[in-house]
């Protein structure tokens, strides 16, 4: 059964950083593309990043690049994100997707084979 396993959401001021951590289980790991989505009250999930098995391609939506660093760890089988600078239209539940043949690309949701359960990550002005 593949698992996987979202952490360090939490409160944090506009202008401060965050890092979300995606643990997963029951697949080989190396062998997929891991993504994060978010999704806001209210409105789609939408791409936030994702990066291939071999770390060396990483994609980021226009709102991400330049404040979030996504990196994995295949030996622990983890990939991360890091936030920073961020903002109040950043609240949202933060979601790990993990996808082994994308065939529209890494920022379509619909390709992704498993999820996690989502992190909430709120952002106070």
């Amino acid at each position: 059964q593949v698992q996987l396993v979202e952490s360090g959401g939490g409160l944090v001021q506009a202008g401060g950083s965050l890092t979300l951590s995606c643990g997963a289980s029951g697949l080989t790991f190396s062998n997929y593309i891991m993504g994060w989505f978010r999704q806001a009250p209210g409105k789609e999930r939408e791409f936030v990043a994702a990066i291939d098995w071999s770390s060396i391609g990483k994609y980021y939506a226009d709102s991400a690049s330049g404040r979030c660093t996504i990196s994995r760890d295949n030996a622990k089988n983890t990939v991360t994100l890091q936030m920073n600078s961020l903002k109040p239209d950043d609240t949202a539940v933060y979601y790990c997707a993990a996808g082994q043949r994308l065939r529209v690309g890494v920022s379509a949701a619909g390709d992704y084979d498993y999820w996690g359960q989502g992190a909430q990550v709120t952002v106070s002005s």
